[in-house]
């Protein structure tokens, strides 16, 4: 009987030490989408990605023009055509179908790949410097308040100008 009394008190006095070491907690937030706008580098990042863009663009573009030059080549000389030609160009122009399409995935899976090589380095960046500025600020807990994770937080600490300071944004 003394040791479950000696275990309930145990229970309720570290449940009681819980409740203080919260009331001691230190909240912050910052807004990660309007850090990553000012982050320097990102328009960097941005151009990259854009050329990269563009140019996987005017691939599609030139595959997709070819295709109609056939296409249209294949309806204008249709009753000209033997039937072994007709199947040759038909068969011509269902392949081109079939790596455009086979382009557009590899392009979005490739602009994917190179959007997150392009914005980790600034990502893991931002997140040092939040980490830092926690630390380095006795904060407990940091909430991203773009994520809409967090309904309140009026009663924080906005840390975005402490860690635009770290990361030597003006």
């Amino acid at each position: 009987m003394k040791k479950l009394i000696v275990v309930i008190s145990f229970v309720l006095l570290a449940g009681v030490s819980s409740l203080y070491a919260q009331a001691d907690a230190k909240f912050g937030y910052v807004n990660s989408t309007e850090l990553m706008q000012v982050m320097p580098g990102m328009d960097t990042v941005e151009t990259a990605l854009n050329a990269h863009r563009a140019s996987l663009e005017q691939t599609m573009q030139t595959m997709y023009q070819e295709y109609q030059t056939k296409a249209q080549d294949y309806q204008n000389n249709y009753n000209t055509m033997s039937q072994i030609i007709r199947q040759t160009k038909e068969k011509e122009i269902q392949d081109m179908q079939t790596r455009i399409q086979q382009f557009q995935q590899t392009a979005d899976q490739d602009l994917q790949r190179k959007q997150a090589e392009l914005f980790n380095p600034l990502v893991t960046r931002a997140q040092k410097a939040i980490s830092d500025v926690a630390k380095e600020n006795a904060y407990t807990y940091i909430f991203d308040v773009s994520t809409g994770g967090l309904a309140f937080y009026e009663n924080g600490d906005n840390i975005m100008a402490l860690v635009k300071t770290k990361l030597g944004i003006e």
